[in-house]
């Protein structure tokens, strides 16, 4: 059943496509300008991005029409990707790959399927428990005990990162609210279709908002040996004007405009975190991108890591603040 009936979704998306229309038209001017104030290379960037926005608006929106069940499965191949990506930027030995078999064909798909099926008390310690004492124990009997250590903690982190966090996501088309009276369990899934979206669209736009600060004002960085490019006004930017950016959609949330604006805040926060996270261990395995899927924006783990970080604390503090409204 699609998940694009309620009003207030149609009204977010219907927003969403008149701010990337008003993107897209004016990075085209911008393109055409000969002005030497205006750098060709950010403009390309600009218009990158803005593109990439248009195909997960494109991808995300054909899964609600498809439905609860095509949306999870979006996801789920996200997280496969994205782990995929995650596991390749660092090498592995031999021993490790029976454990990284088991983590692909089980861990990943049950994950999704425990989240589709809306098995909170399993989805939320399938993999911090069950997995993470499977990965040690499979690496250990193949025998083989150099790095040990450091070999389980990436596939663990892997897991937890693209696989565990990101599962929230779709996890907010279960998430248990008052019903009101008169509306089915169909209509409370389309309603928090709008605030899966909602949380999407202020995550995108805490992105944009920082990277739009970072080149026209930024110039104190917060970890130079991490990241060029995450400065201390992109992340005022990106937390600022994103969470003034998410109490205006209040409307397509079930919060009220103070509250919305409150979870913009964590969500812009904790998208930034993730960002800042993800730059860390790249610098460390000394890549500039995750992939090369995305083209002008490295991998799918370069497009999603604000939304990984942000997932399970928006889902909890969401599911926490429902039960007093």
């Amino acid at each position: 059943m699609s998940l694009i009936n309620d009003p207030s979704t149609l009204g977010l998306i219907g927003a969403i496509v008149g701010l990337l229309g008003l993107a897209t038209g004016t990075g085209q001017i911008l393109k055409r300008q000969t002005d030497p104030r205006f750098d060709p290379a950010v403009i390309e960037q600009f218009n990158h991005r803005v593109r990439a926005w248009w195909l997960l608006l494109s991808v995300l929106a054909a899964a609600f029409l498809l439905g609860q069940t095509a949306t999870v499965v979006l996801f789920g191949l996200l997280s496969f990707w994205a782990l995929r990506e995650f596991i390749t930027l660092t090498p592995t030995r031999a021993a490790d790959h029976r454990a990284l078999f088991w983590v692909f064909v089980l861990f990943t798909p049950l994950q999704y399927v425990l989240v589709g099926m809306n098995w909170y008390g399993l989805y939320t310690i399938l993999i911090p428990v069950y997995a993470f004492l499977f990965v040690p124990v499979r690496v250990a009997l193949a025998g083989d005990y150099k790095r040990y250590l450091e070999r389980c903690a990436k596939i663990q982190s892997g897991l937890m990162i693209c696989v565990y966090c990101l599962s929230h996501a779709p996890a907010l088309l279960n998430l248990a609210r008052p019903v009101p009276s008169g509306a089915t369990a169909a209509d409370v899934s389309a309603q928090n279709a709008g605030l899966l979206l909602f949380f999407i669209v202020v995550v995108t736009m805490g992105d944009a908002f920082h990277y739009a600060a970072e080149q026209l004002v930024g110039r104190r960085i917060i970890a130079p040996a991490i990241s060029a490019n995450r400065t201390w006004e992109g992340f005022l930017a990106a937390v600022g004007c994103g969470t003034l950016f998410g109490a205006a959609l209040w409307w397509a949330t079930p919060f009220n405009p103070w509250a919305a604006a409150g979870m913009s805040l964590l969500i812009t926060t904790m998208g930034f975190c993730g960002g800042l996270v993800m730059s860390a261990i790249k610098r460390d395995r000394g890549v500039q991108d995750y992939g090369t899927l995305v083209v002008g924006h490295g991998g799918v783990l370069d497009r999603i890591d604000s939304v990984c970080f942000a997932a399970p604390v928006f889902f909890h503090v969401t599911q926490y603040v429902l039960q007093y409204l």
